[in-house]
């Protein structure tokens, strides 16, 4: 965790996240909401750092099936907006999200599914867990401009969907998995993080009431 803050410190943000993300899940299988909580607020800024980069680039690349030797394992990955298309699907999107990460390039990644009798789009990404939900589209025909503010709602939608999965009528420490698992899909969405973090300062003080009881 300090290592991730000094990355951080130093604008390093792939690697701040990287060594966050270590931290986080040493922890979580460790039982200690506590540093969890902490560890969280670098993750979430690097993040953030990554997402606004990707975003200042002003750019949205769509992507089908037709672009296939764009998604090659050894093709480098342009810094921007991707939004992908049919008939590629979620798994198309999480590799090319993994393959920047690895890469050192901010993007942001939007996959969307064939148009809806009513005229929605159904976007999607998968990961821990699958996260679906739909959106108005950018306009009447599924070539009209996709524009990066679009992009940026777009995922915004589809982490609030991840929250709202989440079972509140269970433990927090049971939630702090749950969430854990819903940022390993959607790791753009600061909410998740606000969340996370939320759900584990609530899961100490779970602890707490247990362990006095049952000193008690």
């Amino acid at each position: 965790m300090e290592q991730a803050s000094a990355a951080l410190a130093k604008t390093e943000y792939f690697e701040c996240e990287r060594l966050a993300l270590e931290a986080l899940n040493t922890a979580f299988e460790a039982g200690d909401f506590e540093r969890m909580a902490r560890i969280v607020l670098p993750l979430q800024e690097a993040r953030r750092q990554k997402r606004l980069e990707a975003l200042e680039c002003s750019t949205v690349i769509r992507l089908n099936e037709a672009d296939q030797e764009l998604l090659q394992e050894d093709e480098q990955v342009e810094a921007g907006c991707y939004l992908f298309e049919p008939l590629l699907v979620g798994a198309d999107g999480r590799d090319l999200r993994e393959r920047a990460n690895q890469q050192g390039v901010p993007v942001l990644v939007v996959v969307r599914e064939p148009r809806t009798s009513v005229g929605e789009w159904p976007i999607v990404m998968i990961g821990p867990q699958t996260v679906r939900t739909k959106v108005r589209p950018p306009g009447r025909k599924d070539e009209d401009e996709v524009t990066v503010e679009w992009m940026q709602n777009a995922s915004e939608a589809l982490g609030d969907a991840a929250i709202m999965r989440v079972d509140t009528s269970r433990d927090a420490s049971d939630q702090v998995g749950q969430l854990l698992d819903f940022l390993g899909t959607c790791p753009e969405h600061e909410k998740l993080h606000q969340a996370l973090e939320a759900a584990c300062r609530a899961a100490m003080k779970e602890a707490a009431a247990k362990a006095a009881k049952k000193a008690s």
